[in-house]
């Protein structure tokens, strides 16, 4: 798709998000999306039925008399996606990756607007490429939009690699509260499994894996040259030969299952979003907690 029609497919989102805004604070991820931390507040006396557990042991042996703390909700939360900009992710057709990665995370972004929170987020190829702070609003939003089409991988040279390590361990070092991250990636990458595991364990973590149909099924087209975005390396495919297309489905389902066996095993939520799917269909059912994995 071309950045026009990028452009003019969001300028649609903002019905399909106050829906999908819907489904974020209802669902499974409503503790996420209506805020999950508490400050404290102030402290007074004691009174029958309080909690024990909330009792001010300095305060009470000062004035010798019980006092409880008092917290409240913080209702705000930000919002912040790392969205993979490698040369990998211009792969797929007719939409490309990269292109339903930038609709799914601006369907996100909009919905983040209507619930009142906090949207920032990061990109990455070979290194950390972009980083915009969280803010609210419309203006950030839309900032947020353009840096994207702007990060549109199509310099090879310039968003070969995928630091997706580096990219995770970045947004730890920047979110200081507990906040909702959403990782948009292929997740062709190497050695982020502990940035990940840790990112989680101070976190609420969702990732997004985008897949193309030739993942799951290699139409029979001949002999077929392949090339390799990120390295330039080149594989000539029997794609006719059972055999190529029983390696190829049993190579992308090990892949596809390894991701899985990650994410569960650090309790993430996770889908993989199909380059054909329709974005807002498939994040209403993700975040309603009417897909299951």
């Amino acid at each position: 798709m071309t950045r026009a029609e990028l452009l003019e497919k969001i300028n649609t989102f903002s019905l399909s998000a106050e829906s999908l805004a819907e489904d974020l604070v209802s669902g499974d991820f409503r503790s996420i999306f209506r805020g999950q931390g508490i400050e404290f507040e102030e402290v007074r006396t004691y009174q029958i039925g309080d909690d024990i557990r909330t009792i001010d042991w300095n305060v009470s042996a000062r004035f010798g008399h019980p006092y409880v703390k008092l917290y409240r909700e913080e209702r705000e939360l930000t919002v912040f996606i790392i969205l993979d900009v490698s040369a990998s992710m211009r792969t797929g057709g007719p939409i490309r990756r990269y292109d339903q990665a930038l609709l799914a995370a601006s369907l996100i972004a909009f919905s983040a607007e209507k619930t009142g929170q906090r949207f920032g987020g990061l990109f990455f190829n070979r290194g950390v490429s972009r980083v915009l702070m969280p803010k609210k609003g419309r203006s950030a939003i839309m900032a947020w939009i353009l840096e994207a089409l702007d990060q549109d991988p199509t310099d090879t040279d310039a968003s070969r690699g995928s630091a997706l390590a580096a990219a995770i361990e970045a947004a730890s070092r920047i979110l200081k509260k507990r906040s909702m991250i959403i990782i948009i990636s292929d997740f062709l990458a190497l050695g982020w499994e502990q940035p990940l595991a840790y990112l989680s364990h101070h976190h609420d973590v969702a990732a997004l894996r985008i897949t193309d149909p030739l993942e799951q099924a290699m139409p029979a087209l001949g002999l077929v040259t392949f090339q390799d975005p990120e390295t330039d390396a080149v594989l000539h495919a029997p794609t006719s030969f059972k055999s190529f297309q029983a390696s190829w489905q049993a190579w992308n389902r090990d892949r596809s299952t390894v991701w899985d066996t990650i994410c569960t095993k650090y309790r993430i939520r996770h889908t993989e979003l199909l380059t054909t799917a329709n974005a807002a269909t498939e994040l209403a059912k993700f975040f309603s907690g009417r897909q299951r994995r």
